[in-house]
């Protein structure tokens, strides 16, 4: 039931960027903050549809390349005055591995 799929060691995603998983429903960004924090989301802004994982991290926060949206990499939820949600995933690193569930 866990359904974790390992999906890149942690050194595979840059700092401060992503990498985009291909699901057989919707692309998901895995991205990776100067911390070393992991987060997975749809990789599609609420707004306007653009591709987050192209867009830029700081802290704990992605902006999307298109219209300069910012997306909360915890949670999904737009960061005011912005609104809307994008579809997380659980995503764990374990021993420099991470994985994604899927």
């Amino acid at each position: 039931m866990d359904n974790w799929h390992q999906i890149a060691t942690l050194d595979e995603i840059p700092p401060l960027g992503a990498r985009v998983i291909k699901n057989a429903t919707a692309d998901i960004a895995v991205f990776r903050t100067a911390k070393d924090d992991v987060y997975a989301l749809r990789d599609v802004c609420p707004h306007k549809g653009g591709p987050l994982s192209q867009g830029m991290v700081a802290g704990n926060e992605v902006t999307c390349p298109l219209h300069g949206m910012h997306i909360c990499l915890s949670d999904g939820k737009a960061v005011a005055p912005d609104e809307g949600c994008v579809t997380t995933h659980p995503v764990k690193v374990e021993d420099g591995i991470v994985y994604l569930q899927m």
